[in-house]
Parts: C-alpha cells; structure tokens; sequence
C-alpha cells in the first residue's frame, strides 16, 4: 500500500486512498497522534471490515496534509501498540 499524496481536509472528515493497483477506498478520519515526536492518523475504510489504516502525517497547510507510510517495520509496530493503548476503553469503573 502506498498513498503519498496531499489531501484536503473536508468539512465531512473522509477522504479517498488510492493505491498503486489502483484500488480507491473512502476512508474516514478517526483521528491524528502524536507518538516519539512524530504525528499519526488512523483511518477507517467504509468497507464493512474491522481494520485501521495507520500513516505517518504532515501537515502541509492549514487545510492540507500529507500521508507517510511507515516503511519501518519496528516503528510500525510501536505505533500500532500506541494506537491500541490510546484506544483501549476500560469499562471497568469503581
């Protein structure tokens, strides 16, 4: 998977991927994260799965911004384990 364009934010918060193959997916923006001095945005695709597109993030402008894939295969673990730790929800309460 590779997307390194520059997208514009839109009022709804979506935006589509496209892939080298040429596959596009609406994805919607969950949200940007700091972690180890860098910025990160999760990304859920309407495609009725569970999963979560995780990329590097850089704002261009201020309605602007651009997608990293994370090339680094520990780095991409560390950032998926922060991603579950943020989004952990204890229900749990005393």
């Amino acid at each position: 998977m590779s997307d390194n364009n520059t997208h514009q934010l839109e009022e709804s918060d979506f935006i589509t991927l496209e892939f080298d193959d040429g596959l596009t997916v609406e994805c919607e923006i969950m949200g940007v994260f700091d972690f180890e001095n860098k910025e990160y945005i999760a990304l859920i695709p309407d495609d009725d799965s569970d999963d979560v597109y995780i990329y590097g993030y850089k704002e261009v402008s201020e309605d602007e911004f651009e997608l990293i894939d994370i090339m680094d295969d520990d780095e991409f673990e560390r950032v998926i384990e922060e991603f579950d730790r943020l989004t952990d929800v204890d229900d749990t309460t005393d």
